[in-house]
């Protein structure tokens, strides 16, 4: 189970005369049959004993009690934490002798769980809730999620990514308390929101928490319950939504954004006549919703934009061509045009059943397509094209502007299949696209 650093640090802690444990996810991921990917360490030694045992030790949380040991191992004082008067942090901890006590603090009873490379110590039933895949709190849930309301999204976090049923009275106090979630910081509820995203039970937990997504996205709020009234959607909005995000495998958080959001307009540009329900502008619609969203929970900006241009487009038709395609690729690039398919897949999935079989047969074909665009370096950019800025200077155009013009019009004339992509044909017609400006 343990690597061969985190044994030595145990085993030198133990020879010091100090309890030592590894603890919380690591013994949890263990227990998954996963390999854990972070290594918390927890000891009966004080931060100046672990300091003095370990001369590559540095501070780097002593207010609570944590040192750091080797590479980035890190090593804390049992605990007891105060007061949490922020909703977030412990005013004071102090520390114990006591690894139960130290256990009896943390968040999840998945959580709360240590082993020392022999003895196995599990006083809150964690493994049972691996085994039975139920999420619980320690202790009482409401007095847990008061000490650091981030717990609600940690909580809903770890239900998607390993599948597991949240127990009832835990359940019940993410409903009542998820308010305190207004006092954490964006950017620790977005990245929880992220990971809940890419889990194997995102459907199950978008679905059952829809008081606190729309509480995290109020602009979701609308999109509860909203009935879409055409034959083409068996959910509401906020449903559809839902299977959409669920319908998509990846782990892109682009992808996964965009999916959250592409309908979220929809309840703003809703109208129906005689044939039923209709969204008209609802991708432009929200498009300008997602920028807020992404802007409100400080995306960085790359993905931010990925995601706004992909719920702007996701709902553009692609025709399955080759010139359609590389239209396309001229126009976003092959990178975001592959998100988009997946985009565009995941909507059309969460569908009425038996509707969209046409529109999935062509993205399948569309992906045949850009595949074979990609291996043969078919011409969709001007890097692709066999002329450049030098070619059509030396024809006698002066530098500047005109330049790129012609070259412009030489690379649409290509995408459009009306040239070949051949330097003596391009270049004649650059010729003739001179004498015609002079």
């Amino acid at each position: 189970m343990l690597t061969k650093e985190v044994e030595e640090i145990l085993q030198k802690l133990r020879s010091c005369g100090f309890e030592a444990y590894v603890v919380g996810g690591c013994v949890r991921d263990f227990l998954l049959g996963k390999t854990p990917s972070d290594w918390d360490i927890a000891t009966s030694a004080t931060p100046d004993e672990v300091m003095r045992i370990f001369k590559n030790a540095k501070p780097t949380g002593l207010q609570h009690g944590t040192v750091t040991v080797g590479h980035g191992y890190e090593v804390t004082t049992f605990r007891i934490d105060g007061n949490y008067s922020d909703g977030r942090h412990p005013d004071q901890v102090v520390f114990s002798k006591d690894i139960e006590q130290d256990l009896a603090r943390r968040d999840f009873t998945i959580n709360a769980m240590a082993h020392d490379g022999n003895t196995f110590l599990d006083p809150f039933g964690g493994q049972i809730g691996l085994e039975k895949r139920i999420l619980k709190c320690v202790g009482r849930a409401r007095e847990r999620f008061r000490e650091d309301g981030l717990r609600i999204m940690r909580a809903l976090r770890f239900a998607s990514v390993y599948d597991l049923s949240i127990e009832f009275d835990t359940n019940c106090a993410i409903h009542e308390c998820k308010d305190l979630l207004r006092n954490i910081a964006v950017e620790r509820i977005r990245d929880e929101l992220c990971k809940l995203l890419c889990g194997k039970a995102a459907l199950r937990i978008l679905m059952s928490y829809r008081d606190v997504l729309s509480l995290i996205i109020p602009q979701l709020h609308p999109c509860v319950g909203f009935a879409q009234n055409n034959p083409y959607h068996c959910f509401t909005v906020y449903d559809h939504i839902a299977h959409a995000v669920a319908a998509y495998d990846g782990s892109d958080i682009s992808v996964k954004m965009a999916l959250l959001l592409h309908d979220i307009g929809k309840p703003d540009s809703y109208t129906e006549d005689d044939r039923g329900g209709h969204f008209y502008g609802h991708p432009e619609i929200s498009k300008n919703i997602a920028e807020k969203v992404m802007r409100d929970l400080r995306f960085d900006n790359a993905t931010a934009s990925e995601v706004v241009h992909l719920v702007g487009y996701h709902d553009a038709g692609i025709a399955p061509t080759k010139r359609s395609i590389r239209c396309w690729l001229n126009k976003i690039g092959p990178e975001l045009f592959e998100k988009l398919l997946w985009v565009s897949e995941a909507d059309r999935k969460s569908h009425t059943p038996g509707t969209q079989d046409k529109k999935l047969a062509e993205l399948s074909e569309i992906r045949k397509l850009l595949k074979d665009i990609l291996a043969e370096n078919d011409c969709f950019s001007l890097k692709n094209l066999v002329v450049n800025g030098r070619d059509i200077i030396a024809l006698g155009i002066p530098e500047g502007k005109r330049v790129g013009e012609i070259l412009e019009w030489l690379l649409n004339e290509v995408i459009e299949e009306r040239l070949e992509n051949e330097r003596k044909i391009l270049l004649e017609k650059a010729q003739e696209y001179k004498t015609s400006i002079l």
